[in-house]
């Protein structure tokens, strides 16, 4: 039996569906997942390097100080080695204003742009851009009722979109693929609440992106 994949799941500065949330993770039976801080995680020196996949689901406003450890960690450590990175709805907008985070994401526009906007409990359809990825391998087309932001479209050079919606609150490639250093990165501007965490297509293309960003697909 393959040694299951490690994943930390951080969380930080926005309210969540905490129980539905670990859920959902519970249900990815070759993974070990653990929920916790992005504060903590930082810290965890005997065990931060690890994980075979980081999924941010954190919302972190204010740009880190010059030498914090928060500081030391997005310079130094992201990216440094083959560990995954996901971010996951609002993880997108953490950190306004800081341009390591747009090398990381390839999003330009998180949050701080004059366009911004955010729309709840809108039916999204989802469609798959592009099939040859392992991440949308046996993915369907799918519909969710999620949270939808406005923001500039993630055209940044090294985006591989993969999921697009017609949804006319929403930026209209709404997850993506790319690298950033060591790392291979997905990003998912969809997850909002439990309508997100148990929808069948939502947790395909989660999972698939755990395999993905951890070398496993």
């Amino acid at each position: 039996m393959a040694e299951k994949i490690k994943v930390a799941v951080v969380v930080d500065f926005h309210p969540y569906d905490v129980i539905n949330f670990q859920k959902m993770f519970e249900s990815f039976g070759d993974c070990e997942c653990y929920i916790q801080p992005l504060s903590l995680f930082i810290m965890d020196r005997d065990n931060k390097a690890a994980y075979d996949t980081v999924v941010y689901y954190n919302m972190n406003k204010p740009v880190p100080k010059d030498g914090s450890p928060m500081d030391k960690y997005l310079k130094n450590e992201l990216g440094a080695q083959k560990q995954g990175v996901i971010f996951l709805h609002h993880a997108l907008l953490s950190f306004e204003g800081l341009a390591l985070f747009t090398e990381v994401c390839g999003l330009r526009d998180r949050g701080d742009g004059p366009n911004f906007k955010y729309t709840q409990n809108e039916n999204v359809n989802v469609f798959v851009a592009d099939a040859s990825h392992p991440i949308t391998a046996g993915v369907n087309d799918f519909t969710l009722v999620d949270e939808t932001y406005v923001l500039d479209e993630p055209d940044e050079p090294g985006n591989q979109i993969l999921l697009k919606t017609d949804n006319e609150t929403s930026v209209k490639s709404i997850a993506w693929a790319r690298e950033y250093k060591n790392s291979r990165v997905f990003c998912l501007a969809s997850g909002h609440d439990n309508r997100a965490f148990a929808n069948p297509g939502f947790r395909k293309v989660l999972h698939n992106a755990i395999l993905w960003t951890s070398g496993r697909k």
